[in-house]
């Protein structure tokens, strides 16, 4: 199918099932971040228009909510179904927008329908609970309802994916939903929504912009709940705006995740997996390995490895053959070389990668550190770059002492074939998801989030459909009588002067 009606120059939102020029006259340029070229522009929503958008979907969702279960599971088969065969020119829009290879780019869109199916059949088998009753004659129960309209506000790195990871589990649950994507990749996932036409006209909305777009859509009355996906700083401040209106909320904000290799960890896996957790998607992804602790009797042939590794990989264009792209700004490629120049300049030794040579767009080469210390920026900050920086470690309880000490707890990957060490790490480490010899892997059916900063709530899974549902308590008494203990009280219930209580 293609995208019928979207144009990356039309400064166009997503409104009542069909693309539409903004009015506003603040607009934002899309630049692909490896050539520099212009790919389109977008519009800064005004603030009525956010207003139409939240009324229209508001009005969508008082007729969705009251389709069964088993109804919405059938129109979200259909989405499920039009995404097998997608629109073919978004996955090279994604990668000339994000810069990502256009392998990955391919790949996230092959993901999405497996959420949009998972969600349907969840929400359709999920019909409430009925616990033990806690008097005769009566049935007790909790059924699950939407809270309305849904707020998804979207990161760059997977404006596809990450959204409807979100998008789906609250439109299973009943609701309407609002996307507010990345200024970076706004384009990406406008065009993405042309297939989503099974789906009843002002159910799914896009409005674009900066923070204030967002901001708007989490403040506004007529929004419910609200799903974000970013940096922690940002993080803060849509969970104050949350609080402030009492909506509930799922946010993840970042990690800095360790990745640990033991003395018995499989190395050739564990190079080949710890230069894919490192590097994947120039490290623009949030549970990537920013934080390598290497056993001493395996560390010189590790780091050898893994710099041979990263030597290798093919940087360039999204669109060419390579492996890693471009940053997705220059904003985000100067952060990376500021964290790697105060690393060196604190001891920190190169051992390869650093600033590219490229004079036109905002790469970065696959950058291994060692001698690394633990209270440099670059061992305790997100990174969100392709860097590795690795530290020797003695033991593995030192190893997972290191990692704990974070602000962080996303996720956490070991490297070993010892099933004491595993499961010894994994009930240790303090993340909200770990890896063993597999890192970074999801599973719809399992709940996705993290400890500490790195976030409230949970994608995915159960959890992830809990979080845009509300639940309702119901009693019925079939055989109606007066109850002993409604009024009046009888008087042997009341205090008298002997001190006597009932």
């Amino acid at each position: 199918m293609t995208a019928a009606g979207f144009d990356p120059f039309g400064r166009q939102l997503f409104v009542d099932g069909a693309y539409r020029e903004s009015q506003s006259t603040e607009a934002i340029e899309v630049r692909n971040p490896a050539t520099l070229e212009v790919e389109g522009e977008i519009a800064v929503a005004t603030d009525g228009e956010v207003d139409e958008a939240i009324e229209r979907a508001g009005a969508a969702q008082r007729t969705w909510g009251e389709r069964d279960a088993t109804d919405r599971a059938a129109v979200l088969h259909e989405v499920a179904d039009a995404l097998a065969d997608p629109d073919p020119g978004l996955a090279e829009l994604l990668s000339r927008e994000h810069g990502k290879p256009y392998p990955e780019a391919t790949g996230e869109i092959a993901n999405v329908a497996g959420v949009f199916r998972y969600y349907a059949e969840l929400a359709r088998h999920d019909a409430g609970t009925q616990p033990g009753a806690t008097a005769p004659a009566s049935h007790q129960f909790a059924r699950t309802f939407p809270y309305g309209v849904s707020v998804h506000v979207v990161p760059s790195n997977y404006p596809i994916l990450l959204a409807c990871w979100t998008v789906a589990a609250s439109l299973a649950a009943g609701n309407a939903a609002i996307v507010k994507p990345s200024e970076e990749t706004s384009l990406s996932t406008l065009r993405f929504l042309s297939n989503l036409g099974a789906l009843p006209d002002g159910l799914v909305s896009c409005v674009t912009g900066d923070g204030g777009v967002a901001q708007r859509l989490i403040r506004s009355p007529g929004t419910d709940v609200v799903a974000f996906t970013g940096g922690v700083e940002t993080a803060r401040e849509v969970y104050a705006a949350c609080a402030s209106g009492l909506k509930p909320c799922v946010i993840e904000a970042g990690g800095n995740d360790p990745l640990i290799v033991t003395e018995n960890a499989p190395l050739e896996v564990a190079i080949a997996g710890s230069a894919t957790a490192a590097f994947h998607l120039s490290g623009q992804v949030c549970t990537c390995a920013e934080r390598l602790y290497v056993h001493e009797a395996v560390y010189e042939e590790f780091v050898d490895g893994l710099v041979e590794f990263a030597e290798g990989l093919r940087v360039g264009e999204g669109l060419g053959e390579s492996e890693i792209g471009p940053l997705v700004s220059e904003r985000a490629r100067d952060r990376v070389a500021t964290l790697v120049e105060d690393a060196v300049e604190s001891g920190a030794t190169l051992a390869c990668g650093g600033p590219s040579d490229r004079e036109v767009g905002w790469f970065y080469e696959p950058t291994v550190l060692t001698d690394v210390d633990d209270g440099m920026a670059v061992m305790r900050e997100e990174v969100f770059g392709p860097v590795a920086p690795v530290r020797r470690v003695s033991t593995l309880e030192e190893a997972i002492e290191l990692a704990n000490d974070s602000r962080f707890g996303l996720g956490a990957s070991v490297f070993t074939t010892d099933l004491a060490e595993a499961m010894g790490a994994y009930e240790r480490l303090e993340a909200g998801m770990v890896w063993i010899n597999d890192p970074m892997i999801d599973n719809d059916a399992i709940p996705f989030g993290g400890w500490k900063d790195s976030g409230v709530g949970r994608e995915l899974g159960r959890p992830g459909l809990d979080a845009f549902r509300r639940t309702k308590m119901g009693v019925v008494d079939w055989d109606p009588g007066v109850k002993g203990w409604w009024y009046p009280y009888p008087e042997e219930w009341f205090y008298d002067t002997a001190g006597r209580r009932f």
